[in-house]
């Protein structure tokens, strides 16, 4: 079983790019679910807010939800985690977040994000089952792991579709699909993967709820480092799916709603600043459209595209 890495030692969780494009595009597709009804704004956020609690932050800010638990595996940060608690209404507990989930309330809807900073292994299959059997309907529930496998033991040398496919069938036991072959685990199927796999705990979870389904709706890959995928959706009954399939996500292009489709990819162009403001002021632009001013190609301006609205703005303040 692996085991929390601490990387809030290693990253800023504030100021990962891609992670924050990430949230940001989460926020935008739970705005929509709240315009069809869902009270966003009531639900439990429940998630590993570390040192830093940006997804607690943001989640207050911008959706308004007020009840919030975070949990916290490290020992060695318990001064730290209440120091940077940004807001009083936060909830703090140490241990395993598997540990917290029986315990949720079922008297409400939740937010759960199980934000694993490692690969999928049997304790992420085990969170993931009991979330499922768990969680109340329309509530969501995400997950997150690393698609970047421990190195092997030849002098650190990458591991091979081979190696790959035998961490998958120990970590994933019975929910291993027996067709899979060793092509399957090449690195650029390693998202598909992973959604199999997540999927199938999900389904057994759900096992059990009569009416109940999964209705996927996210399904990312981003790298700021490691190369991260979260998949998630709605714990739904027949009631909770129409209001769902009645949502405008025209605009949406980043969700999944089939766990068929391939991961919505988040990519970063390479800008400066003053590159990027210049950009903005011609956003949304025509397919055609290149920046005269400076070189950049056409894909990178398409790219920028879809993103300006997620991308977040940096900067340094003197206090």
């Amino acid at each position: 079983m692996n085991r929390p890495t601490e990387s809030y030692l290693k990253v800023p969780y504030d100021l990962r790019i891609a992670k924050q494009i990430e949230r940001r595009m989460i926020i935008d597709g739970l705005q929509i679910l709240s315009y069809a009804g869902f009270p966003i704004v009531d639900y439990q956020y429940t998630g590993l807010g570390s040192i830093f609690f940006v997804d607690f932050i943001m989640f207050q800010k911008f959706l308004g939800i007020h009840r919030m638990l975070s949990i916290e595996f490290s020992k060695k940060i318990k001064k730290r985690v209440k120091f940077n608690r940004p807001f009083a209404n936060i909830k703090t507990e140490r241990g395993r977040i598997g540990e917290f989930i029986p315990g949720l309330n079922k008297d409400l809807k939740h937010l759960l994000w199980l934000d694993y900073d490692y690969p999928l292994d049997e304790s992420v299959m085990t969170d993931v089952i009991l979330a499922a059997s768990e969680l109340p309907c329309a509530s969501i529930l995400l997950i997150t792991v690393d698609l970047e496998m421990p190195k092997g033991t030849d002098q650190g040398k990458t591991l091979t579709p081979q190696e790959r496919m035998q961490y998958y069938k120990r970590a994933a036991g019975r929910f291993f699909e027996p067709e899979w072959e060793t092509s399957d685990f090449a690195l650029s199927r390693m998202a598909n993967i992973n959604i199999r796999l997540l999927f199938n705990a999900i389904k057994n979870g759900l096992a059990g709820r009569e009416e109940v389904t999964f209705l996927p709706l996210f399904s990312f890959i981003y790298a700021d480092g490691h190369r991260m995928f979260t998949f998630g959706g709605m714990i739904a009954n027949p009631s909770d799916k129409g209001r769902v399939e009645g949502c405008d996500f025209r605009k949406a292009f980043y969700m999944r709603r089939d766990v068929r489709d391939n991961p919505y990819e988040i990519m970063v162009p390479i800008v400066t600043r003053k590159e990027r403001l210049h950009l903005d002021s011609h956003m949304p632009c025509e397919d055609a459209w290149k920046p005269k001013e400076f070189e950049l190609d056409g894909a990178a301006v398409l790219t920028y595209r879809e993103i300006y609205r997620f991308y977040p703005a940096y900067a340094e303040l003197l206090l």
